[in-house]
C-alpha cells in the first residue's frame, strides 16, 4: 500500500532536480567568457517506480512513478576535437616563432635599402674607382678611408645584432622551458586532485576543464600526445614521458629531448641553431672571402712588385719576386691567385717616403687571423694617415747626391683599379657552416643578393605557414566551441524551462499540502 505522503516525496524530488538544473544553468552563464570552460548539463532520469509487494510479483495493475532524479552533471566535451586542436596548435606555435625570428633577421640585414650593407659596400667600391681617377689626391684617399671604416662597422654591427638575437633566443628557450615545466607540474597536480575527488564518487568537471586548458597551453610549446588513464592524463613528447599520473618529469633547457619536433620551443631551437647561425656563418664567410678570399688576377707587363712578393700561378706553381727594381719587374702578363683585398693592397705602394709597400688593408680586432663579422677593422696605420693607402704598382729610379733611390710613381692607379674590380671578381669562398646557401665560387655581390633573396623566401614561407596554421587552429577551436561553448540563448531557454518546472512542482507541493491538511484535520469528525 502506498504511503499517504507519497506525493510529497515525488514533488520534493522534482523541486530538488529542477533547482539543480537552475544552478547548473547559472554556473554556465557565469562562465560564458571563461577560457577553457566547458558547458555542463544535468542528466535527468525517472526515479525507481513503486510496486505493491507480493510473493512473486506485484499485485497492482501497474507501477506508480516516484518522480525524477538526476544521474549526473555532465561536462560537454569531445576529446577528438581536443586532439585535433593540439595537433594544429603545436605547428602554429612553431611557425609563429620562425616567422618572428626571420622578420627580425630581415630588419637586421635591412635589405634592400639605402642604408644597408650592399649600399655601404657599393660606396666602398665606388670610392676606389674615384681614387683611380686621381690616385695622388689625399681627399680621394680620405674618402676611401671613411668608406672602408663604414663597411667594417656595417659588417660588425650586423654581426653584433645577430649575436644579440641568438642570445635573446637562448634566453627565450629557457623561459619557454620554465613555462612548460610549470604546466607539466600543474597537469600532474590536477591529475592528483581529480583522482582524489572522483574516487569519492563526485564529478570534477571544473578541474577537468582546467587540466584541458593547461594541456592546450602546453601543446603550443611542444608536440605532446595525451592519453587518458585511470590515474589521469599521461602526457608524452615522442618517446619521452612528461606526466604519468601524479608524477611529473621536468625538462632540462640544456639537454632537451630530440623528440621535441614542433611547438614554440622547437621553433626557437630551429631559429637559433639554423636560421641565425646559418646567416652568421654566411656573413662571416662572405666577409672572410672579401678580405682574403682567393681569386685570379692578371698582372700586366711592366708592373713593379714589392720585395718578397710570392704568387701562386694558375698552374699551381709558386713564384717569388725579390731583388732590385729590375728583378721585381713583371716581364710579361701573368695570371696569379691573390687573396682578397688584403692580398691586392700589398701588391702596391703608398705615398710614404722612403718607398713603402702597402700593408694588410683590414686587420682583426683580437690580432688573430679570424676575419669574421664583429672582429674586423681598418688597419690602424691607414686610419692614422691616408697616405698609407696603396694605389700605385709602379716605381722609378731617382738619382740624387746619395745615389739611386727608388720612388713610387704617384700618378699610377693600377692597384686602385684592381681593388675596384674585385666587385666583379669570382672569389673562392669557404662554405663551411653555410648549409650550401652561398656559392663556393662567385662574386661577393652575387652571394649577398642570393642570401637576401633566400632570406625573403624563407620569411614569406614562414608567414604563409603561420597564417595557414592560425586558420586551422581557429577552425578547430570554433568546432570545439560549438560543442563545448556556452550559448547564452540556449542557457536562457533552459533557465525558463527549469523555472516553469520548479514553479509547477512548487504548486504541486501546495496542492499536496492542502490535501493532507484535509485528510489530517478535516476527516474523521463526522458525528462530533
Amino acid at each position: 500500500m502506498r504511503s499517504t505522503f507519497h506525493g510529497l516525496e515525488t514533488v520534493k524530488r522534482g523541486l530538488f532536480s529542477q533547482q539543480t538544473g537552475m544552478q547548473t544553468t547559472g554556473h554556465n552563464i557565469a562562465n560564458a567568457n571563461t577560457e577553457g570552460f566547458s558547458r555542463q548539463k544535468v542528466n535527468f532520469v525517472a526515479s525507481n517506480p513503486m510496486e505493491v509487494p507480493a510473493l512473486s510479483r506485484s499485485t497492482a495493475p501497474g507501477q506508480l512513478g516516484t518522480g525524477v532524479d538526476f544521474s549526473n552533471i555532465q561536462r560537454v566535451r569531445e576529446s577528438f576535437l581536443d586532439d585535433q586542436f593540439r595537433n594544429q596548435n603545436k605547428s602554429y606555435g612553431d611557425w609563429t616563432i620562425r616567422q618572428d625570428t626571420l622578420e627580425k633577421i630581415e630588419t637586421i640585414i635591412n635589405e634592400p635599402s639605402d642604408s644597408g650593407i650592399r649600399t655601404v659596400v657599393d660606396n666602398f667600391w665606388n670610392s676606389w674607382q674615384d681614387l683611380a681617377g686621381n690616385p695622388d689626391n689625399l681627399t680621394a684617399r680620405s674618402v676611401v678611408l671613411e668608406n672602408a671604416m663604414a663597411m667594417a662597422d656595417a659588417f660588425n654591427d650586423v654581426a653584433y645584432k645577430l649575436t644579440d638575437l641568438k642570445n635573446d633566443i637562448t634566453e627565450s628557450i629557457n623561459v619557454k622551458v620554465t613555462e612548460a615545466n610549470t604546466l607539466i607540474e600543474e597537469i600532474a597536480g590536477l591529475n592528483k586532485e581529480i583522482f582524489r575527488v572522483e574516487r569519492l564518487g563526485n564529478q570534477s568537471n571544473d578541474l577537468r576543464d582546467r587540466r584541458d586548458l593547461v594541456t592546450d597551453q602546453l601543446s603550443k610549446l611542444m608536440n605532446i600526445t595525451v592519453t587518458p588513464t585511470e590515474n589521469g592524463y599521461t602526457v608524452t613528447t615522442g618517446g619521452t614521458e612528461l606526466v604519468v599520473g601524479q608524477i611529473a618529469t621536468l625538462l632540462d633547457p640544456t639537454a632537451l629531448p630530440d623528440d621535441i619536433n614542433s611547438g614554440e620551443i622547437h621553433g626557437l631551437l630551429v631559429s637559433r641553431d639554423n636560421y641565425v647561425t646559418t646567416f652568421q656563418n654566411q656573413l662571416n664567410q662572405m666577409v672572410k672571402g672579401l678580405i682574403e678570399g682567393e681569386f685570379e688576377l692578371t698582372i700586366p707587363k711592366g708592373t713593379i712588385l714589392p720585395e718578397g712578393t710570392t704568387f701562386t700561378l694558375a698552374d699551381g706553381s709558386e713564384v717569388t719576386y725579390t731583388g732590385d727594381r729590375s728583378q721585381r719587374e713583371v716581364t710579361s702578363d701573368i695570371t696569379v691567385k691573390v687573396k682578397g683585398i688584403n692580398g691586392v693592397h700589398q701588391l702596391g705602394y703608398t705615398l710614404q717616403e722612403p718607398l713603402q709597400a702597402g700593408e694588410a688593408f683590414f686587420v682583426t680586432k683580437d690580432g688573430s687571423d679570424n676575419f669574421i663579422g664583429g672582429n674586423i677593422r681598418l688597419n690602424p696605420t691607414i686610419v692614422g694617415d691616408a697616405r698609407n693607402i696603396a694605389a700605385s704598382t709602379n716605381t722609378y729610379i731617382y738619382n740624387d747626391v746619395t745615389g739611386d733611390v727608388e720612388k713610387v710613381v704617384k700618378g699610377n692607379n693600377q692597384l686602385a683599379l684592381w681593388i675596384a674590380q674585385i666587385r666583379e671578381a669570382t672569389i673562392t669562398f669557404d662554405t663551411t657552416g653555410t648549409n650550401g646557401e652561398i656559392n663556393g665560387e662567385g662574386t661577393f655581390d652575387g652571394n649577398f643578393r642570393a642570401m637576401v633573396g633566400r632570406l625573403g623566401v624563407k620569411t614569406q614561407e614562414a608567414i604563409r605557414q603561420a597564417e595557414n596554421q592560425r586558420v586551422l587552429v581557429e577552425q578547430v577551436d570554433a568546432r570545439r566551441q560549438s560543442v563545448s561553448g556556452v550559448s547564452l540563448d540556449e542557457e536562457m531557454t533552459n533557465m525558463m524551462k527549469f523555472q516553469h518546472a520548479y514553479n509547477a512542482a512548487a504548486r504541486m507541493m501546495t496542492t499536496m499540502d492542502e490535501l493532507l491538511d484535509k485528510v489530517i484535520n478535516g476527516m474523521g469528525v463526522v458525528g462530533r
